[in-house]
């Protein structure tokens, strides 16, 4: 059969005159229904509308069946009753019982929620007000999900020969694979609309993030982050202390860097992550010690973080490059790694604190240290320690530590640091495996 052939067989005029005609279906003939079941089947790969469908299903029950009234109940996404969609379809010329039925269901309340679990007592309804028929239920299944219910209804002996079984349960098999389908398009529409905010969503993150790392006097300064899904939890910030100063003076100026981590991936801790950043760059203009901008932070995001039952962890140092001095205060984060150069050994930074959003009253502690010239920091999430190998293994703290003093005593630059601190993550978790969380690492080295 041609293209032009079929659709011109989907026009509901000529299935009705097609199917008007006296139509029996011998056992050794069945030309007709092999034509009806091709058309069908092409429907299926092309419709779109589902009332168009649903009309053209209950259209050949009518005609095929023609000693039988037939009923279509379908189930929306949400397992409900989907009455708008509600299809009936009879002779009248045999049965009296055809406008009854569709004044019944016209006033039948099917409320919003009316689930196909309740379906027993529609069911029970049928069976007390139409004693005079013989009616039978059959649930339209796909993939093992229930998409609805026929309903023939049947006056007198109910026709169970073998061909009228075998059709029957090829069109309600039609109908199944048709609602389901009709779903997964739908459902497929509706991510595609969610990825394409994801998308538009990471775009915006990102560009929360700095782009590059600003000029700090004396300072060597590289960063990326690498998020495990489209959105990520992890933040990292370069801000100046001075805001009101020219570019030249801003270079000399106290800077503070600070870096982050809400608690899981994803949408959730991408939209607190960008709550977080905009509290943090209004209180590091107040120019406060790291432990009490992390206190008033606290204070101000604790109901926020409570009501979406997340903390984060956070780490806030500020630097003055005219003495050399860092200044710092942690809220549980990853302590960061400093090398000495001069001792050619790593110090964890570190210091007391609470992580922000779990306790009212936290308090932290300030610590403070001389950097001197080659000395180098590194920032870091922990997306980079917990990276998994295919033998389950962590990456852990250990090997990170051994890895950054390897790089710092080859005199490299801190983007060369960062980039190879990537590529020793990519080489311990294998090929083709991604992280398991976000990772992030800031690399501050002195010249």
């Amino acid at each position: 059969m041609s293209k032009i052939q079929k659709e011109k067989l989907l026009s509901n005029d000529v299935i009705q005159k097609f199917l008007a005609e006296d139509y029996k279906l011998p056992i050794d003939k069945n030309d007709k229904f092999v034509e009806i079941a091709s058309s069908l089947a092409y429907y299926l790969k092309s419709f779109s509308n589902i009332k168009r469908f649903l009309d053209y299903i209950s259209l050949i029950l009518k005609h095929i069946f023609n000693e039988q009234l037939s009923l279509i109940i379908p189930l929306n996404e949400k397992g409900e009753i989907w009455k708008e969609n509600i299809k009936f379809s009879g002779d009248t010329k045999n049965f009296k019982i055809d406008s009854e039925i569709k004044s019944y269901l016209k006033n039948f309340d099917f409320s919003k929620n009316f689930r196909f679990k309740e379906i027993d007592s529609l069911e029970k309804i049928f069976n007390n007000k139409f004693k005079e028929y013989v009616i039978k239920s059959h649930k339209i299944l796909s993939r093992g999900k229930c998409r609805g219910f026929l309903y023939t209804f049947n006056y007198g002996i109910y026709d169970e020969s073998l061909i009228n079984e075998r059709n029957l349960k090829f069109i309600i098999s039609c109908l199944a694979v048709g609602l389901e389908n009709y779903w997964l398009l739908k459902t497929k529409k509706k991510h595609e609309n969610v990825d394409r905010e994801i998308s538009i969503g990471a775009e915006i993150q990102s560009q929360l993030l700095p782009d590059y790392c600003p000029i700090i006097f004396g300072v060597d300064l590289a960063a990326h982050c690498r998020p495990a899904l489209q959105l990520g939890g992890d933040y990292y910030d370069f801000m100046s202390l001075k805001t009101n100063i020219s570019e030249k003076r801003r270079e000399k100026a106290r800077w503070a860097l600070v870096i982050g981590d809400v608690m899981g991936k994803g949408i959730p801790a991408g939209l607190l992550m960008t709550m977080l950043r905009g509290m943090l760059r209004a209180e590091v203009l107040t120019g406060l010690p790291p432990d009490r901008i992390l206190h008033d932070l606290n204070q101000l995001a604790i109901y926020d973080l409570d009501q979406s039952h997340r903390f984060v962890t956070l780490f806030y140092s500020d630097y003055d490059p005219r003495t050399r001095k860092l200044r710092y205060a942690n809220a549980a984060h990853n302590p960061p790694l400093l090398w000495k150069s001069s001792e050619q050994k790593i110090i964890k930074l570190d210091s007391e604190g609470f992580v922000l959003g779990l306790q009212n009253d936290a308090e932290y502690q300030c610590g403070q240290i001389q950097l001197s010239k080659n000395d180098a920091i590194l920032y870091y999430t922990d997306g980079v320690t917990e990276t998994s190998n295919a033998l389950g293994e962590r990456f852990d703290e250990e090997r990170l530590m051994k890895s950054f003093s390897k790089l710092c005593k080859q005199s490299l630059k801190s983007k060369e640091i960062l980039h190879k601190i990537f590529k020793i993550l990519d080489e311990f978790t294998g090929k083709n495996r991604q992280l398991e969380d976000d990772a992030s690492i800031v690399v501050f080295q002195l010249d």
